[in-house]
C-alpha cells in the first residue's frame, strides 16, 4: 500500500469513527424519542459508511471490496426503512415529540 492509500484510509477511519461517536453522544443527550433516533440513525449510517469505505481502499480490486459494497448497500437501505418503522410504531404508540411549535405536534385523539 501506498502511504497516500493509507492515509486516505485511516481519515476514513477516523471520520466514520467520529460520527459513531457523535452518534451514541446524539442517543444519550437528546431529549425524547425521535431527536434521539435520528441522532443515532444518520451518524451512525453515515459513519459506517465512511468506515466501510476505508475497508475498502485497503482491500483494493479485489472480492473483499465487492463484499464490502453489499454490507454498505444493506446498511444504506436497511437502517432509514428500520428508522422509518421505528418512528411509526412511536407514532402509533402515541409517544409525542417534545421539540417543536405546539401547532406542530401530533394531537391526542
Amino acid at each position: 500500500m501506498t502511504p497516500i492509500v493509507d492515509a486516505a484510509s485511516w481519515l476514513l477511519f477516523v471520520a466514520g469513527g467520529f460520527f459513531c461517536i457523535v452518534g451514541g453522544i446524539g442517543l444519550v443527550r437528546m431529549p425524547d424519542f425521535y431527536t434521539r433516533m435520528h441522532a443515532a440513525s444518520v451518524t451512525d449510517t453515515l459513519g459506517a459508511g465512511l468506515m466501510l469505505l476505508a475497508m475498502m481502499t485497503q482491500a483494493g480490486f479485489s472480492l473483499v471490496t465487492a463484499k464490502l459494497v453489499i454490507v454498505g448497500l444493506l446498511i444504506f437501505f436497511s437502517s432509514p426503512a428500520a428508522t422509518h418503522a421505528l418512528a411509526k410504531a412511536g407514532m402509533t404508540r402515541g409517544i409525542e415529540p417534545l421539540l417543536g411549535p405546539p401547532e406542530r405536534r401530533p394531537s391526542k385523539r
